[in-house]
């Protein structure tokens, strides 16, 4: 009897404490009707306890949650990055907001034989000064050309609104120079670079060399030259008209660089160096200022007073130089 018990409890009857039916019987009395037991079945508390515990342990998953911040390390050359980069940025802001706006809005309102006309009347202002380095450097073949270039765009260019001497005829193309580089001919380094705010890229001897070259016209010549109003009326056309000539560069910069602060910053250097270099000899003719070089003329707006010698947009360079 107790044999005929036990196996009707194993094929069909309540399930002993502890176990899970099983079975199709087993199956059909869990659906048909509630089983009447003192206790319902549980899972074994050991199998309970061990699911939380797969889990990471919480130092773990603190550690994944924690936030580094980077900083920028310290680029040779450039000690200043971070104060740099942050000017950068500023400007960059500054420009997309206001400057670029109305940069592109001056390019389309002023027509583009004004603009070209404009910008060919300030560089030519700035030939005496291209002169009287090429003479600091030793280059009587270069200044005499340069002197040239001046006399045809000032009497035959209409005051330099037309670039005369450029043409074939003459064969005088618009060379780049200044003070600052003739301080890096003779040796001067350009010291730490700097991106100073609504300016661009520049050093410690381009700054000093921009500033000798805007210096050279108000106190040799004077009025109209030594004017707050000329300085500031010529620097906002100039300035304009540059931000709206490397526009589509500079667009495909912020598009393409993964960090475009360094790329200005190494692009700028190395076209400076190269232009010195080939004042040396060791270099083959270089425009640093070529037509939509950002790196040459500041990513950003360029505001009065920009250390450079010429507009980017009317650079050119000769293929034979008389030194």
């Amino acid at each position: 009897m107790i044999l005929t018990a036990m196996a009707a409890v194993a094929l069909g009857g309540a399930p002993v404490a502890g176990e899970v039916p099983v079975g199709p019987a087993a199956a059909l009395s869990m659906v048909a009707e509630p089983i009447a037991a003192p206790a319902p079945p549980t899972e074994p508390p050991a199998v309970a306890a061990e699911e939380p515990a797969a889990a990471p342990p919480t130092a773990i998953d603190g550690e994944d949650e924690l936030v580094v911040t980077a900083r920028r390390l310290e680029t040779p050359g450039d000690p200043l990055e971070t104060i740099n980069a942050a000017s950068f940025e500023f400007t960059q802001d500054v420009d997309r907001a206001l400057v670029g706006p109305v940069a592109l809005a001056y390019a389309r309102t002023v027509p583009k034989p004004v603009r070209t006309g404009l910008r060919n009347a300030l560089g030519n202002l700035a030939e005496p000064v291209v002169a009287l380095n090429f003479l600091l450097q030793l280059k009587p073949g270069r200044a005499a050309q340069t002197i040239g270039r001046f006399a045809i765009n000032s009497t035959v260019g209409v005051a330099g609104l037309v670039d005369v001497a450029k043409r074939p005829a003459f064969g005088l193309p618009r060379r780049p120079n200044g003070f600052a580089y003739t301080l890096g001919y003779y040796g001067v380094k350009p010291g730490a670079f700097l991106f100073v705010p609504l300016v661009g890229p520049t050093t410690v001897r381009d700054l000093v060399g921009g500033g000798l070259d805007r210096l050279v016209l108000p106190t040799t010549v004077g009025l109209p030259f030594n004017h707050p109003a000329y300085s500031a009326s010529t620097g906002t056309v100039g300035s304009l008209d540059r931000r709206a000539e490397i526009d589509e560069r500079l667009r495909e910069l912020r598009a393409t660089s993964d960090d475009p602060y360094a790329t200005v910053r190494e692009q700028y250097m190395l076209r400076r160096q190269a232009a010195i270099d080939e004042l040396r000899g060791r270099g083959v003719p270089t425009a640093a200022n070529e037509p939509g070089a950002v790196e040459a003329n500041g990513p950003a707006p360029i505001a009065p007073g920009r250390s450079g010698p010429v507009p980017a947009a009317d650079a050119t360079v000769a293929e034979p130089v008389l030194d």
